[in-house]
């Protein structure tokens, strides 16, 4: 449907011009390399301006990271980015540094505060004697008593008592209930003092960092710049060099022709341009509208289909939202994510992908919610009021009805994937095979709703003989290929246990939709027992268990509806429709880095 067609372009000029021509075509961002050699090729980086590809990454995600940003510096004039980079990770490490020696002192100071700001005497100061500090546990203070040792309780909570014990020597262990407490010799005032003047160093690296911000564009430049010349020297390797001229190879969207003519003529460069040969498997590039690019990217993250198999981003897209719709069941949940997707629209913008998926959330939000007020559940509830209610038109309580939706939506689900099979095939007798399977589709829910009869049997025999006579690509007449083509059809056969569990594992969606629906009506009858049972403070608790119990059902159903929606579309759905896994198309084209001005 919406995968863009391929030409193979082979360009070819003289080899000293080839640094050049890469770094234009790079800029024209058109071509998926295709190796024409394999050579080993000097890593690019930017050790040659003084800084490791490392240190620059460690700079620019420290930078990015921090919470407040400074309006950028664009102009180079202003930027020297050796010194920059090791002043930032200068910053970075004793930033690290401080923030160690800030916790240590943080648990010291809590260890210290029942004890109290003292400081010990010395070896002197009390004639020879010590001080021992030990947590005794007070259901032990017992021990501490009959020890025949001086001491003082200084400081005692509900399980501790702090206790201080004067002797020459460190009293022997069977004296004490339990070992000594260490509490080193520096003053609990003086360890403050020290722990305030590290949180006074760390908020001066804060704003260090922060001003050190104003640099993220350059670096992120120039990191991008590094992994250009990565990307050019892989290219470079991956030419074919002889006798003073080079060659690349690779594919190129058809749409680009006039653009990479009109390349090749501005750079000095002979052109070819072919169509993919039969037995070649180019990479696969998808179009989708921004609209509709949510489904691309999901179908991206599990498999990317064949050059010349079909784009199923598109029904994926609506069938996924409708699917997750029907696991989530209820209205006030989809305004609840609608809200979620608000709050993060505008950073899901910084991105394409968050673009697309924005897009896609809002499409689940929006299914959900027609569905929900369709079956009339708000957080569990019914309708607040009349109007809402008399929309109502199913009752997810209704158990045979939400079996027969579910069962009529997977087999609708399946009749579209063997119907789009069928289109595709249709000048292959394969094609017929498809044909076959929609015709068992509907004749197993015919003989679900009217019962057998000879005109339904009669379909599905005919459905059955086309899958058994057209599954095979095997061509001749000989007995040995009709025995081959009866074998497999045989085999395809079998696949009517297959479709049956396919059809039937749709019932999730209404198991997972009753399951929602009955949590979030169990809370509400809790809320409401509790409050009933105990007036005044129930208030409190009703509230409670409505927002804890919600906010659970929420999470537990978008997770369910996001899994198990994507389930039933790229292992059913994908299982009767598309067979032949692709790759990406990744055009040899230069990082772009985007000015933002705060």
């Amino acid at each position: 449907m919406s995968i863009r067609p391929l030409l193979k372009a082979s360009l070819i000029g003289l080899l000293d011009d080839k640094a050049r021509a890469l770094d234009a075509l790079q800029a024209l961002g058109v071509m998926h390399v295709i190796p024409l050699a394999r050579r080993e090729r000097q890593e690019a980086c930017s050790d040659d301006l003084g800084v490791t590809p490392e240190q620059l990454r460690l700079a620019v995600h420290w930078l990015a990271s921090c919470p407040h940003k400074r309006r950028q510096v664009t102009a180079e004039r202003h930027f020297d980015l050796v010194p920059v980079v090791q002043d930032v990770l200068d910053k970075r490490r004793q930033r690290m540094q401080l923030e160690e020696q800030r916790d240590a002192l943080v648990k010291r100071i809590r260890d210290l505060e029942p004890w109290g700001s003292f400081e010990l005497p010395g070896d002197e100061g009390l004639l020879g004697y010590r001080l021992w500090f030990y947590l005794v546990p007070n259901y032990r203070m017992h021990e501490v008593e009959k020890n025949g040792l001086p001491w003082s309780v200084v400081h005692r909570d509900n399980r501790f008592s702090y206790v201080a014990v004067i002797a020459e020597q460190e009293p022997r262990a069977n004296q004490m209930p339990v070992p000594r407490t260490h509490t080193g010799s520096v003053p609990l005032d003086t360890l403050r003092r020290q722990l305030q003047d590290i949180e006074i160093e760390l908020e001066l690296l804060d704003g260090e960092r922060e001003a050190q911000t104003r640099w993220l564009y350059l670096l992120e430049r120039s990191m991008a710049g590094n992994a250009d010349a990565a990307d050019r020297a892989a290219a470079g390797a991956a030419t074919l060099d002889r006798d003073g001229v080079f060659a690349i190879q690779g594919w190129v969207d058809a749409g680009q022709r006039q653009a990479l003519i009109d390349f090749a003529d501005r750079e000095g460069l002979a052109l070819l341009l072919d169509a993919p040969a039969d037995d070649e498997l180019p990479p696969t590039l998808l179009d989708n509208p921004p609209a509709l690019g949510g489904g691309e990217e999901v179908v991206r993250f599990y498999q990317m289909p064949g050059y010349r198999a079909w784009d199923p981003s598109r029904v994926v897209f609506f069938s996924f939202a409708t699917f997750f719709a029907l696991i989530l069941s209820d209205a006030g949940y989809a305004l609840l994510l609608a809200a979620v997707l608000a709050f993060y629209w505008g950073r899901m913008g910084a991105s394409e992908t968050g673009r697309r998926l924005r897009v896609l959330g809002a499409t689940l939000a929006g299914f959900s919610l027609v569905y929900g007020v369709l079956v009339g559940s708000y957080f569990g509830a019914d309708p607040p009021v009349a109007l809402l209610d008399a929309v109502r038109v199913l009752d997810i309580n209704d158990f045979d009805s939400m079996m027969q939706l579910s069962i009529y939506i997977g087999a609708a689900h399946l009749l579209i994937a063997n119907g789009i099979n069928a289109w595709r095939q249709r000048t292959r007798v394969t094609g017929l095979a498809s044909v076959g399977w929609i015709l068992i589709i509907l004749v197993g829910l015919l003989l679900w709703q009217r019962g057998p009869s000879l005109s339904i049997w009669l379909l599905g025999g005919l459905g059955a003989l086309l899958v058994l006579c057209c599954s095979s690509e095997r061509t001749g007449h000989d007995p040995r290929t009709l025995a081959l083509r009866g074998m497999e059809g045989l085999l395809a056969l079998t696949g009517l246990s297959k479709m049956f569990g396919d059809a039937l594992s749709y019932l999730r969606l209404f198991a997972l939709g009753l399951a929602s629906a009955s949590l979030a009506l169990t809370f509400n009858q809790l809320a409401g027992d509790v409050a009933q049972a105990l007036p005044g403070m129930g208030v409190l608790l009703q509230a409670l268990i409505l927002l804890v119990g919600h906010l659970l059902n929420f999470v537990l159903a978008v997770v369910s509806g996001v899994i198990h929606g994507l389930r039933l579309n790229l292992i059913e759905f994908y299982n009767w429709s598309l067979s032949d896994e692709g790759y990406l198309f990744q055009p040899f084209a230069k990082r772009e880095v985007n000015p933002w001005i705060t």
